[in-house]
C-alpha cells in the first residue's frame, strides 16, 4: 500500500480556539456540570459561562461561533483596485506627471481619474501599503550630475593624502 500523507490540519488561530473554548463550554453546560466547574476547565469566568449558556439555548452552536468583523466596507471595490493597479504600472509619467515617482497626491490623483472616488491621504496610504501588496519606497537622494568613477578615484588617492597631511 503506498503511503499516502494525512492532511494538513491548520492550527487554531486565536478566535477560533475562543470559538472552540465557547462551544465546549457550552456542551459540558449540557451535560449537567456546574458553571463553577466549567469555568475552571477553559479558564474563564463564570458570567462568560452563564452568557455562552443563554446563546446556546437560543441559537445553538452556531450562535457561538465567531462572526466576521464588521465595519465600513472598502471604498474601492476589487474590480477598481485592480484599474488602479493597471494605472499605476503604467508609471507617473503616462499620466500626465513630470517625474516618474509616486506620491501620496499624486497616486489620489490616479484613483480619482481611474475610479472617480476621491480618497483622503490616509486611504490612499493604505491603498498601496495594503491592498495592493507595496510598500514605502524612499529615492536616492544623489544629485544627477554625480561621478562615480570619479568620486572612486577621490576616494582612493584624495582623501587618504588628506587624511595623511593632520
Amino acid at each position: 500500500m503506498p503511503f499516502k500523507p494525512s492532511p494538513v490540519v491548520p492550527p487554531l488561530t486565536r478566535p477560533r480556539l475562543a470559538g472552540a473554548r465557547r462551544v465546549r463550554a457550552a456542551e459540558l453546560s449540557g451535560q449537567g456540570r456546574s458553571g463553577v466547574e466549567i469555568a475552571r476547565m477553559p479558564g474563564v469566568s463564570e458570567e462568560s459561562v452563564r452568557r455562552w449558556r443563554r446563546v446556546w439555548e437560543e441559537g445553538g452552536a452556531d450562535g457561538l461561533r465567531r462572526r466576521p468583523a464588521t465595519g465600513r466596507p472598502p471604498k474601492l471595490d476589487d474590480a477598481q483596485v485592480e484599474r488602479v493597479r493597471t494605472a499605476l504600472e503604467q508609471g507617473a509619467q503616462a499620466h500626465g506627471l513630470e517625474a516618474d515617482l509616486w506620491t501620496l497626491e499624486r497616486v489620489g490623483l490616479v484613483v480619482e481619474r481611474v475610479t472617480g472616488v476621491r480618497l483622503s491621504r490616509a486611504w490612499v496610504w493604505r491603498l498601496p501599503t495594503g491592498r495592493l501588496g507595496g510598500s514605502l519606497q524612499r529615492p536616492e537622494r544623489r544629485a544627477v550630475e554625480r561621478d562615480e568613477a570619479e568620486s572612486a578615484r577621490w576616494v582612493a588617492h584624495e582623501w587618504p593624502r588628506i587624511k595623511k597631511g593632520r
